[in-house]
């Protein structure tokens, strides 16, 4: 009988090999992306400090109030825009893009290139 990973196993074995290649500096910081089954989460994180910079995700009140659900694409990219303008506001304009470990199709892109379209650079 063949055992197999799960899904969620094998996700966190593609971001440690992700993880390897980048970390976010004082100067580029890394945009961190998490999605789980309800929620999206966006964070932009100082490595070298080991300090949160900015925060957003659709637990937040203002992004549950304007989306239908928070579960999909149009979610995503209301925290993409979100954490942009956050980024923007600390002063922040160059990130390192960290997929973590998903696929960079569907939620994730959405929020990425929300991210890109409200200022980010990366």
């Amino acid at each position: 009988m063949v055992n197999k990973k799960s899904r969620t196993a094998n996700r966190v074995k593609k971001h440690a090999r992700v993880r390897k290649n980048l970390a976010g500096t004082a100067a580029r910081p890394r945009l961190a992306v998490f999605r789980s089954n309800n929620h999206m989460y966006a964070q932009i994180i100082d490595d070298e400090a080991g300090r949160t910079l900015a925060a957003a995700s659709t637990l937040e009140k203002e992004i549950k109030e304007a989306c239908e659900k928070t579960n999909n694409v149009d979610a995503a990219a209301q925290v993409g825009t979100a954490i942009a303008k956050k980024a923007l506001d600390a002063g922040i304009t160059t990130v390192v893009f960290d997929r973590g470990g998903f696929i960079y199709q569907g939620k994730v892109q959405a929020l990425a290139d929300a991210a890109r379209e409200a200022g980010l650079d990366f």
